[in-house]
């Protein structure tokens, strides 16, 4: 990458004169093998066409280049990223916050909202915090997690059992198949 940006096509490829190696195997435009040649006789067969020499595979030895139209192939590349960009679903991770003595209200609202969230397509992290001597009951804590992971009925998937972190107990959920 160019100092955090994306490395465009043009950096990806060697196309005409920037092609330096003294022999190269070509391609044809119609993808017939024209065999090992100079550089500058495959860039002349090139311009004789009326298309660009573009270097494919610049490990390879001796290096592939191909004969095609560079403008036409860098916007067919550019379609594929930007389809494949629009096709990829960002999965995030919400989080819920419980206490060991929330009420069973409260408890049935932070469902419904995870719910929501699961719904959605979202990971959830579910968290308590415990706070002075709740520190001493850590399995009050998992047992209202547990409980929790109870009201949802189904919806949700255990990725990660309520576990004891320091102060904090912490259970991650992702929507069920």
């Amino acid at each position: 990458m160019i100092k955090g940006r994306y490395k465009t096509i043009k950096d990806q490829h060697q196309v005409n004169g920037e092609i330096r190696d003294q022999e190269v195997r070509v391609i044809g435009s119609d993808g017939q093998q024209l065999g090992i040649m100079s550089a500058r006789e495959a860039l002349n067969l090139a311009e004789e066409s009326d298309l660009d020499l573009v270097k494919i595979s610049p490990t390879a030895n001796p290096p592939v280049c191909k004969i095609m139209d560079y403008g036409k192939f860098k916007f067919e590349q550019g379609k594929k990223e930007k389809e494949s960009r629009k096709n990829q679903k960002v999965v995030e991770v919400k989080e819920v916050r419980l206490s060991m003595t929330i009420d069973t209200g409260d408890m049935n609202v932070k469902s419904r909202q995870t719910q929501k969230f699961l719904e959605a397509g979202n990971k959830v992290m579910v968290s308590i915090r415990m706070r002075g001597r709740q520190n001493a009951h850590a399995s009050m804590g998992v047992d209202v997690m547990n409980e929790f992971f109870d009201l949802l009925g189904g919806k949700a998937v255990m990725d990660k059992k309520p576990a004891n972190e320091g102060r904090n107990i912490t259970m991650l959920l992702s929507p069920a198949k």
